[in-house]
């Protein structure tokens, strides 16, 4: 998996509810793990900008509900800092589903993604309205 540039803050830990940005058919989902998270003994894992988590869909349609799937975090409430000093934060939290390999379910993402996501997963840059 490739690095990003910015230095981000774990700002989701388990059971954090996130928005879903994108045209899949989930509104609200709960993350319950985090992939490629190392801690130590007993820590609940957490997630920031960029990481692929677990997640199950709370509300949506109903052929998704409460279905267990992947997803990228892609927006983030917490701030966080990028190399050149700038501090960004968003409104809310959000996810993009995806597959396995890091490939987005849905053709379409709502609202602007994070440009460290942009440069760790370009198929969800190219299918989103905007990169901040």
């Amino acid at each position: 998996m490739k690095a990003i540039s910015a230095s981000p803050v774990k700002g989701l830990t388990k059971k954090s509810r996130c928005f879903c940005a994108d045209n899949s058919g989930a509104k609200i989902v709960e993350i319950i793990s985090v992939f490629r998270h190392t801690a130590r003994k007993r820590m609940q894992p957490k997630a920031g900008i960029c990481d692929m988590v677990n997640i199950v869909v709370k509300t949506g349609k109903p052929q998704i509900r409460s279905k267990v799937e992947r997803a990228v975090i892609v927006r983030v409430k917490k701030e966080y800092k990028r190399p050149d000093g700038t501090r960004i934060k968003f409104e809310d939290n959000a996810v993009v589903l995806v597959d396995e390999k890091g490939l987005p379910k849905a053709s379409e993402v709502k609202g602007v993604i994070a440009k460290e996501v942009a440069e760790r997963f370009p198929k969800i840059a190219g299918i989103s309205a905007g990169v901040v």
